[in-house]
């Protein structure tokens, strides 16, 4: 009698919110992208951070589909607090208008849990084409293009690639006329820049600092609302163009459903991390800075992006079927 009534308890309270905390079961951290990036490196600082409090976290990467595989498998898992996923700005904010058929409705079926970083996009020309051209400055090479119709064009990791849309929105609000050119991925895109077969690439500050710390890129701006701490002597496009503003971000959520007082403890567990000097430092290495949020202002950071990326994809006429 004691032992049905104590696996009858035990099944009850497998349902209950917080089970899975409680019991200490594996929490799994879903990468949709491939291992080695800077994303994936941040996961696996954040799993590290985590596993005290949550007990084993491992970090499982399932790329492919513009990050839309891994993001479908955290969509469809139970809703436990065991699996937990990245959203980043492909799969939560720009793929959603990209994509012609999406596995998941980036909207509906997650819960947002915090916002971990950001790292902004860097402009950048060789110091070959600055001074062919005579581009020393972001002012610069808005007056180039409009003096030059045509004339001037842009490299990106592909398209539909954050630097392509980044590239679309600056060509609408400068009002000049770039050409895009689509690289299979963004190593390729800052090679074509370095050998003069670009003229400027809107590219991730994380991919592009080497380059410029080594004087083989010219950092014209930032494209984030501030100044970089990594580079506070480059102003940002919105000096010159109030209102440009976009970074590469993402953050944690689950799938929808979770109880409220597991994603109040993971969010605790990660937030906290994220205000360490370790975790600050090592994300730093990355060009990195880190965005402790509630679950309430990531949801409405993503819709917010959400939005700003279907006006950006649908300027560009970028469509992946």
């Amino acid at each position: 009698m004691k032992r049905n009534t104590f696996l009858g308890l035990l099944a009850a309270s497998a349902f209950a919110p917080g089970w899975a905390l409680a019991n200490r079961q594996p929490t799994r951290i879903v990468v949709p992208f491939a291992a080695g990036g800077p994303i994936d490196v941040t996961a696996r600082i954040i799993a590290e951070r985590i596993d005290a409090a949550l007990g084993t976290t491992i970090v499982e990467n399932r790329p492919g589909g513009g990050g839309n595989i891994g993001a479908h498998l955290v969509a469809r898992a139970a809703p436990d607090g065991l699996t937990i996923g990245i959203a980043s700005t492909p799969t939560h904010g720009v793929n959603p208008s990209l994509y012609a058929r999406m596995p998941f409705d980036a909207a509906k079926d997650f819960t947002p849990i915090t916002q971990i970083l950001r790292v902004p996009n860097v402009v950048v020309v060789s110091p070959e084409t600055a001074a062919q051209l005579k581009i020393n400055s972001l002012p610069d090479l808005i007056a180039y293009g409009r003096a030059h119709p045509n004339k001037l064009n842009y490299g990106s990791g592909g398209n539909g690639s954050a630097g392509h849309l980044a590239g679309e929105l600056f060509k609408g609000m400068t009002q000049i006329d770039a050409v895009h050119v689509p690289f299979n991925g963004g190593s390729p895109a800052q090679l074509a820049l370095l050998g003069g077969q670009v003229h400027f690439n809107i590219d991730n500050l994380a991919a592009a600092s080497a380059n410029i710390a080594a004087g083989r890129l010219k950092a014209l701006a930032v494209t984030s609302a501030q100044r970089s701490p990594f580079l506070p002597d480059v102003p940002t496009v919105g000096d010159t163009l109030p209102g440009f503003e976009i970074d590469t971000w993402w953050g944690m959520v689950g799938p929808a459903g979770m109880a409220p007082a597991v994603v109040a403890r993971i969010n605790r567990v990660i937030t906290d991390a994220l205000r360490t000097p370790e975790v600050i430092e090592r994300f730093g290495k990355l060009y990195a800075q880190p965005v402790p949020t509630t679950p309430e202002q990531f949801g409405a950071f993503m819709a917010a992006e959400r939005g700003k990326y279907e006006k950006i994809v649908k300027a560009s006429g970028a469509r992946v079927d």
